[in-house]
C-alpha cells in the first residue's frame, strides 16, 4: 500500500499498524483538568439489573466522562468559538500522510515550551520545511515516558506550544496536529488559548476544516518520519470526541 503526496511516496513498510490513542477506563487512563476516571454506572430500574455478573442478561451501564479531560480526543474550532461547530460534521481520508517528530521543549522562565524552530529542526531531517507539509502532523515530546498512558496531568504545567509554532504549522498547511500533551496551550493562561486560536486562524480566516487531537501516546518503537495516518473518531456531535489515531508504518528510504 502507497500513497504519493508533492512527489513523495509513502510506502508501508509491512510492520503492525500503531493505534496511538489512550483507552480511558473505570478507574485507568490518563487524565487532565481536574477530572476524575471514567465512571461507569450499572442500571438498576424497575426490576431491570444491567450486570451479568450479576445475574442481569446483559451488561448495561451509564458512563460519565469529559472529552476534553479522559483519554485521547479529537476537537474542532468549535471548541474556542461560540457558534456550535461539531467534530462529527468533518470528513477525514481514510488514510493521510502524515509526519511523526520527537521534539524536546524549550526551558523558558519556568515553563517548557515548543518552539517554531524546535519545529523546523526536527521535522527537516524527514521533510523540505521550505515546502507544503503533509496534512497531519504528530508531536511526540521528550523525554517520551510510559507513564504518559495513566499520567495525571492536572496542575503539573505541562509542555505547551508557543505562537510562532502555530503560526509555523499553518504556513505549511497543517491541517491536523496530534499531540501528547493535555492541551496545545498552557494550563493556567488566563483563558487566552493563544495556541489554539493561532491554529484555527480564529476569528480571522476560521479554520474549519483543522482539528487538534490530545493526549495521544507515540511509543519509541515508532520511528520519526514519513507514515500514514487512519484518524478515527466517535459519533458525538459537539466540539470534541473520543478518538483513535492509527499509525501505518512506512518506509523512510524513498
Amino acid at each position: 500500500m502507497q500513497l504519493e503526496f508533492k512527489g513523495v511516496t509513502f510506502r508501508a513498510s509491512g510492520d503492525a499498524e500503531v493505534d496511538l490513542s489512550i483507552a480511558m477506563g473505570d478507574g485507568h487512563g490518563s487524565r487532565a483538568w481536574y477530572v476524575d476516571f471514567m465512571q461507569l454506572q450499572v442500571v438498576r430500574a424497575n426490576g431491570f439489573l444491567g450486570s451479568v455478573a450479576e445475574g442481569g442478561a446483559v451488561n448495561f451501564r451509564d458512563v460519565q466522562f469529559n472529552p476534553h479531560g479522559n483519554g485521547t480526543h479529537t476537537e474542532c474550532l468549535g471548541h474556542i468559538s461560540p457558534e456550535a461547530h461539531s467534530v462529527n460534521r468533518l470528513i477525514f481520508p481514510v488514510l493521510m500522510p502524515c509526519i511523526i517528530v520527537s521534539v524536546f521543549p524549550e526551558a523558558r522562565n519556568g515553563d517548557a515550551v515548543i518552539t517554531a524552530s524546535e519545529l523546523d529542526q526536527s521535522t527537516s531531517e524527514h521533510w523540505n520545511v521550505d515546502s507544503e507539509l503533509p496534512p497531519a502532523i504528530i508531536i511526540r515530546t521528550l523525554p517520551n515516558a510510559t507513564s504518559k498512558r495513566g499520567r495525571n496531568w492536572s496542575n503539573t504545567n505541562p509542555p505547551y506550544f508557543d505562537r510562532e509554532s502555530m503560526d509555523w504549522l499553518v504556513e505549511r498547511r497543517v491541517d491536523h496536529l496530534l499531540v501528547d500533551l493535555p492541551s496545545v496551550d498552557r494550563e493556567v493562561d488566563g483563558g487566552a488559548l493563544e495556541a489554539h486560536h493561532a491554529f484555527w486562524t480564529y476569528p480571522e480566516s476560521p479554520r474549519h476544516q483543522a482539528t487538534i487531537t490530545e493526549l495521544v501516546y507515540a511509543p519509541d518503537s515508532l520511528p520519526d518520519g514519513r507514515h500514514l495516518l487512519n484518524l478515527q473518531t466517535a459519533a458525538f456531535d459537539m466540539d470534541a470526541t473520543p478518538s483513535r489515531p492509527v499509525v501505518i508504518p512506512c518506509l523512510q528510504t524513498e
